[in-house]
């Protein structure tokens, strides 16, 4: 069977890398902007003291590259065999559908943070959340793949900003996940994974510093790619 496919938002890294744009996408899915994407200009103390507080997410673009898939690979393997505590709190959903981890993404963000959020009487998210919140991973993922309302603003969002619509098959190499604090640990949320990664223990207030040493690793095992972005969800 032929899977499912929407519209790359990561082949246009520019525009889905935008903070304004991120707040757009949130506010079309029904949640008011108590919240905001702020960007992530460094990795330095003096450049993440920027970021207004506090942080209850955020999301990292990177490429895949075949060092990171060899890493993958290993990693799911030693967790396998050591195990790892992931709390049953934690709002963890599988990728089915190619070219939908921005959108995986923010639903993780949001999903994990849902009692900090405000939503509108009508939001798609908020269904959709509602819905899925009994789910299994994997039911949460084909339940997407039928959810016309959050699979529309993907697609909308993904011409936003282009001359030219991307291609539904065009090969995208870079990818999106979710750094979240459930419970005082700290989780990476990638649907492409079989579970979430638990990276030990943070806080409100550490949360930020703590989910940048995560992206730090992504990037030092791959120092000569560049192609590395992080965006926190701060309070507005």
């Amino acid at each position: 069977m032929e899977p499912h496919r929407w519209l790359p938002l990561e082949a246009n890294p520019d525009v889905i890398l935008c903070s304004f744009f991120l707040f757009q996408f949130l506010k079309q899915l029904g949640i008011h902007p108590d919240w905001q994407f702020v960007d992530v200009y460094g990795m330095e103390p003096e450049l993440l003291s920027m970021v207004p507080r506090p942080v209850c997410a955020v999301l990292l673009l990177f490429p895949i590259t075949e060092k990171y898939e060899t890493f993958r690979t290993e990693e799911e393997e030693r967790i396998k065999a050591k195990g790892q505590d992931v709390k049953s709190s934690v709002y963890f959903m599988k990728q089915t559908i190619n070219n939908a981890c921005g959108t995986i993404g923010l639903i993780h963000a949001i999903a994990n943070n849902r009692d900090k959020m405000n939503f509108e009487t009508n939001s798609s998210l908020k269904k959709f959340l509602e819905d899925s919140l009994s789910m299994t991973p994997e039911e949460r993922a084909k339940y997407l793949e039928t959810y016309e309302a959050i699979r529309v603003t993907h697609e909308s969002s993904a011409h936003e900003g282009q001359t030219e619509a991307p291609s539904i098959d065009e090969k995208v190499d870079l990818h999106f996940i979710a750094l979240v604090n459930v419970g005082g640990h700290l989780y990476e949320l990638d649907g492409r994974k079989p579970f979430p990664i638990n990276h030990g223990e943070t806080s409100d207030d550490s949360f930020l510093e703590d989910a940048i040493e995560v992206c730090k690793k992504f990037m030092e095992r791959d120092p000569e790619e560049l192609r590395f972005n992080a965006i926190a969800l701060s309070a507005a």
